[in-house]
Order: C-alpha cells, then sequence, then structure tokens
C-alpha cells in the first residue's frame, strides 16, 4: 500500500493536472477499471475513453487553475476539499468540490467521488 506521503503527492498531481495537464495525464493517475462519479449521483464512467472526455471538458476552457485547500488521508482513502477556476468566452466560473478517492497498492486512483451540487457552481 502506498504511504501517507505518496497519497498526498497524486492528490496534489491530480488537482495540478486537472488544471494543467492534459486529460491523458489525468487518466494516467486511474487505475485500469477504476470508476468516478462527479458529481455523486452522476452516471459512473469506468473507462479510460470516458476519463480522458470527461477531463477534456476542463482541458478544452481557456483558462484553468486550481487549488488545494486540505487533505485527510487514512488507509488507502483519501478526502481533499479543492477548488477550480475555468474561463472561457469571457465568463469564469468556480467550483469547490469535496473528493473521495480510493487507491489500489500501487498508488493508482480506484473510485473518485465528487461531493457537490449544480447550485456549487459560482459565475465570477
Amino acid at each position: 500500500m502506498a504511504s501517507v506521503e505518496e497519497l498526498q503527492k497524486i492528490v496534489e498531481s491530480y488537482v495540478d493536472l486537472v488544471a494543467n495537464g492534459t486529460p491523458d495525464q489525468v487518466a494516467d493517475l486511474y487505475a485500469d477499471g477504476a470508476t468516478v462519479e462527479d458529481p455523486i449521483g452522476a452516471d459512473i464512467r469506468d473507462t479510460r475513453e470516458a476519463l480522458v472526455e470527461f477531463y477534456g471538458v476542463i482541458a478544452g476552457m481557456d483558462k484553468a487553475t486550481a487549488e488545494l485547500h486540505w487533505t485527510k488521508i487514512a488507509g488507502d482513502t483519501a478526502v481533499f476539499e479543492f477548488s477550480l477556476i475555468t474561463e472561457t468566452a469571457g465568463m469564469s466560473f468556480k467550483i469547490t468540490p469535496v473528493d473521495i478517492m480510493v487507491f489500489d497498492d500501487e498508488g493508482k486512483i480506484k473510485t473518485m467521488r465528487a461531493v457537490w451540487r449544480p447550485e456549487d457552481l459560482q459565475q465570477l
């Protein structure tokens, strides 16, 4: 199992790559067969192609920035809050989800569930 320090680095990489990386780089953090439910209640994405498509929406924005606020890690699970600000077509939006990730023994993400509601999306 990955150490707390290793999982913290993966979380930090995830937040950075969501804003600054490619969809493929984000997908590389996931294990084969991983699932993403973002937000909780949405359709579950469970293929690499679905993950690349999902993160591609952010990559298609004119600008994106992200900031990690806090992380709690226990065993194979990390819970963290971050803010994502996107800009496109002269408009800016901010979302601050709380993500719950479970990792496999190699430190790859097995599941990611994001806790937020549509009304949490703020236009800036």
